[in-house]
């Protein structure tokens, strides 16, 4: 057989399904549209955010939800210095595990700072949301440092 003999096509893998988001995941979306952060409360009172369809300790559907600040400390981060396309800033930012006041569980966003130098664990954060929310992550565009504070 030779080259001329093997058949090609262009193919494109594509999902032409969408995905609903269910009632938890669906409602922490709803809430950040409407520029409100919420978790849930485990069976152990621990303030999950985001929220969890399920308690890690017993399984049982979760539904007591609690709004939380959107201000809060940063527990962990590492520094990105050179951002890819795929990234939300074009700068240099951090990505952090911040735990919310009234959470207990860290979520993971990205904190905008000038330098790398200015962040610490236990730096205080607070939310910058988007011009225009829509129901997505994204409606946090990030997270600054908050001055002053510790």
């Amino acid at each position: 057989m030779s080259a001329a003999d093997i058949l090609s096509r262009d193919f494109e893998l594509g999902f032409t399904y969408t995905r609903s988001t269910g009632p938890v995941v669906g409602r922490f979306l709803t809430d950040l549209r409407e520029r409100r952060i919420v978790g849930n409360r485990a069976s152990d009172g621990r303030v999950i955010v985001p929220p969890m369809e399920y308690d890690p300790v017993t399984a049982e559907a979760l539904t007591d939800f609690v709004q939380v600040a959107e201000c809060g400390a940063i527990v962990s981060w590492c520094w990105v210095t050179q951002p890819r396309a795929a990234h939300p800033l074009d700068e240099p930012f951090a990505w952090a595990m911040i735990r919310l006041d009234g959470a207990d569980v860290p979520l993971i966003h990205c904190v905008a700072a000038g330098a790398e130098t200015e962040l610490a664990t236990g730096a205080r954060v607070r939310a910058v949301w988007a011009e225009q929310t829509r129901g997505f992550i994204s409606d946090i565009r990030y997270f600054e440092l908050v001055q002053g504070a510790s």
